[in-house]
């Protein structure tokens, strides 16, 4: 057989091409047992999507963007892989833009540096105010991730970050710990991620019937800094029982620091980090972190810039995605257990 067609594919699979072209573009509403029969057909003829003519007669590239500050933090790496697997299973490719927690970064991937080339862009923006953002965006497809204030005419998605915080500070509480502490926020201004988790921290206490704050900043966001930050707390005697870390990476800093003084997760202070990077279940103890649902947190970005790419205008929509806590080794379930 010559080149495969959209033709060919809809004939042997018995279907429509409408259909063939729902399920390559990746529309949800296809149901499992035709995308599963369409997509043996692809398979069997080893069809490939003509995206130069694609391109052409619908003035689109089927590629998008997804821009975030820095690929050297696991949980965005994690979360590149993740909005990678989705845009393929959708007919997408995926342009990963590094923005360096930079205006400029950030500037450059909503202003669609490379137009022509990609249709919209998933954003997690650190610098740029929504004022600024909307001012600059054009005709540009935009969905937004994380807690920053958006414009109001723009989507975002993001987790319950305090919903999640309180349920943390709720485990820790349960696990008999009564001197709980927060780790890992900024030393300067709070950014909202920090200030939404600060708020569940403190309503987690409040619930558990705790009156007492022990909140430990960081200057410097990696896993080093951490350690050094969390160390020199305990060294001017920092007497805490349970810790709730900002991410991840504080809570991998604490575990070393710990150990290097002499003490263990959870004996002598039950460690509950943030973003559940794969990593975390390779220490030891194993880390107990909230996972945010990235997967829903992708398709549901891309589900929303796909009708903002159609050009369906409609006020802003904020919404949350799932999360659940991933108990691991540094702060197991009442009776030992994880999972």
């Amino acid at each position: 057989m010559g080149k495969v067609t959209l033709q060919d594919v809809a004939v042997h699979a018995g279907v429509s091409m409408k259909t063939v072209s729902n399920v390559v573009r990746g529309y949800r509403h296809v149901s499992a047992p035709m995308r599963d029969r369409v997509q043996a057909a692809i398979d069997e003829l080893g069809y490939r999507p003509n995206v130069s003519g694609r391109t052409l007669a619908t003035g689109r590239s089927n590629m998008l963007a997804f821009a975030f500050p820095d690929l050297r933090r696991p949980y965005f790496a994690e979360l590149a892989h993740v909005f990678s697997r989705v845009c393929a299973e959708r007919g997408y490719q995926l342009l990963l833009e590094e923005t360096g927690d930079s205006a400029e970064g950030e500037r450059s991937a909503v202003r669609g540096r490379e137009a022509g080339v990609v249709d919209g862009v998933v954003i997690h923006p650190q610098i740029l105010s929504p004022e600024a953002i909307d001012a600059i965006r054009g005709d540009t497809a935009v969905v937004f991730l994380g807690e920053d204030v958006r414009p109001e005419s723009s989507d975002q998605v993001a987790i319950d970050n305090a919903g999640a915080a309180a349920e943390a500070v709720a485990h820790l509480a349960a696990l008999g710990c009564r001197r709980i502490g927060f780790f890992g926020h900024e030393t300067g201004p709070e950014s909202r991620t920090s200030s939404f988790r600060l708020d569940g921290y403190r309503a987690g206490l409040a619930a558990a019937g705790l009156t007492t704050e022990f909140l430990v900043p960081r200057e410097v966001g990696d896993a080093v800094g951490a350690e050094a930050a969390f160390g020199r707390a305990l060294d001017e005697g920092l007497d805490v029982d349970g810790l709730l870390c900002r991410d991840d990476l504080a809570a991998v800093g604490v575990l070393r620091a710990m150990r290097l003084r002499g003490l263990e997760a959870p004996r002598d202070i039950a460690v509950v980090g943030w973003d559940a990077i794969d990593l975390g279940s390779s220490l030891a103890p194993s880390l107990t972190s909230v996972a945010p649902d990235t997967v829903a947190l992708a398709e549901t970005a891309l589900d929303l810039l796909a009708e903002r790419m159609d050009g369906v205008a409609r006020p802003g929509r904020y919404v949350t995605v799932g999360h659940r806590l991933r108990v691991g080794e540094s702060a197991p379930y009442p009776d030992g257990s994880v999972g």
